[in-house]
């Protein structure tokens, strides 16, 4: 692949850290690194020297290290300076670096610039390269040990499996589109929907622990909703396990939606609490209220909070009845400590036999509360998971999977006609390697890398 114009960025985050990087990549580097150090660099060699400024003056002393291309993180040349974390140290350096490499072409990265050449480069497919972007946005042990399984290729590995399965049967078919007298002796002959079959049970084994996955990393957008002083707030603090929000027992406390992201075996939950839905003239609190409704048409999940003292208030009922149809609803009893008997004894008197008491103040029933959200969620704890997914990546198994049911109503058709199967295996195979990145736009590609953090 021809030398592309080399890029500089810093690679840590923002803000003071006790170490700072700064990372060149592409070109021929070992001209920049004659300007910067006067010296060649042993390649893959930690170098401790001053990275000093064109005259001569000491920005930093730390570490520098050359990879030549092709074996390297994007593929290409790089170099990457390891001095202190300061920001205004890494500002110099990286300065520095543009300086000498000017007569290079060096100019500042993009967001993701440095994985995309990767990918480009084939030092990895696109889906371990959105993998990184994971790995870096994880925020529990769970998601970061499903981003480190799709770095690793695992996902992929199955997704090509797959494909090369598919790539097999086209081969076949192909082969044989030449000679239609002898269309039903291939199908026979070569198992053609015993073999259909297995892989449609294979891609759809696939797409439910793609479904896993895509859970693991987007979670669940969980709404409490309810009319004023039901407990919504003390709800999301018991949940969170901190005073998040502000608890009174003055109606209309909460005017504005509170988010607070909670971890339920490792799957993220962004709970958010509402202002309490009643009528009201009070201009802010409508204005709150207004929101509240917007908020649950967003909603995955509705959790519908309700007073266990007052089963069956009217204001409940309005509020179910204008609750959206399409999004599950969770109805929860709280303060079911001020019963005078157990809340399974009250049940039958509340407007849904199946809802969930607890009480928010003294914790009770919040584990099976939190069990039911991932139920909800569709999330199976026993389920294999091993890797991260996207909701493009569940879409376009998803695809597959029609495709090739396609192929089978073509195989089942009396006429069976090798041309429509074939074509609907062919669709099914670029489906699938839109994943891994061999069939996807550049627009997607440009959406993708964009939103990933300068420096990576």
């Amino acid at each position: 692949m021809p030398a592309s114009i080399p890029i500089a960025a810093i690679a840590t985050a923002p803000g003071r850290g006790g170490i700072g990087v700064v990372r060149v990549s592409g070109g021929n580097l070992a001209p920049l690194v004659l300007r910067l150090f006067g010296r060649v660099l042993i390649p893959r060699h930690a170098h401790y020297l001053p990275f000093t400024a064109a005259d001569g003056e000491v920005l930093d002393r730390g570490i520098a290290l050359f990879f030549p291309g092709p074996h390297s993180y994007t593929g290409e040349d790089v170099l990457e300076l390891q001095g202190h974390g300061g920001p205004a140290v890494l500002r110099r350096l990286l300065a520095r670096c543009v300086e000498a490499g000017r007569d290079d072409g060096l100019r500042l990265a993009e967001p993701g610039e440095f994985t995309h050449r990767a990918f480009l480069n084939d030092r990895m497919d696109l889906a371990q390269a959105e993998a990184v972007a994971d790995l870096i946005d994880a925020s529990s042990d769970a998601a970061a040990r499903g981003a480190m399984a799709s770095l690793s290729g695992e996902f992929s590995t199955r997704v090509n499996t797959l494909a090369d399965r598919i790539v097999h049967l086209r081969m076949l078919v192909e082969a044989t589109l030449d000679f239609p007298e002898e269309e039903i002796d291939f199908l026979e002959k070569y198992q053609a929907r015993p073999t259909l079959d297995a892989l449609a049970a294979d891609l759809d084994a696939l797409i439910r622990q793609a479904r896993q996955g895509v859970i693991l990393r987007e979670g669940l957008h969980v709404v409490l909703a309810g009319q004023p002083n039901v407990g919504k707030s003390s709800l999301l603090n018991a949940l969170a396990g901190d005073e998040v929000a502000i608890v009174t027992p003055i109606a209309g406390t909460t005017r504005d939606k509170v988010v607070q992201e909670i971890h339920i075996d490792g799957v993220p939950l962004h709970i958010v609490d509402t202002a309490g839905l009643r009528d009201t003239d009070d201009a802010v609190e409508s204005l709150g209220i207004a929101r509240t409704w917007k908020e649950i048409e967003r909603a995955d999940v509705i959790l519908h909070l309700q007073d266990a003292t007052r089963p069956g208030d009217a204001l409940d009922t309005e509020i179910t009845a204008r609750l959206p149809a399409r999004t599950p609803v969770l109805v929860v009893y709280n303060k079911v400590d001020l019963l005078p008997a157990p809340f399974a004894a009250h049940a039958g008197g509340h407007a849904d036999a199946g809802a969930l008491g607890i009480s928010a103040h003294a914790g009770t029933g919040l584990a099976e509360l939190r069990a039911e959200l991932l139920r909800l969620a569709g999330w199976n704890p026993g389920a294999e998971s091993p890797w991260l997914a996207r909701e493009r990546h569940l879409h376009a198994l998803q695809a597959a999977a029609e495709h090739l049911d396609f192929a089978a109503q073509h195989a089942s058709q009396n006429d069976r006609v090798l041309d429509l199967f074939a074509e609907e295996l062919r669709l099914a195979h670029e489906s699938l390697t839109a994943i891994t990145g061999k069939f996807t736009s550049d627009d997607l590609l440009g959406e993708i890398f964009s939103s990933f953090c300068i420096g990576k």
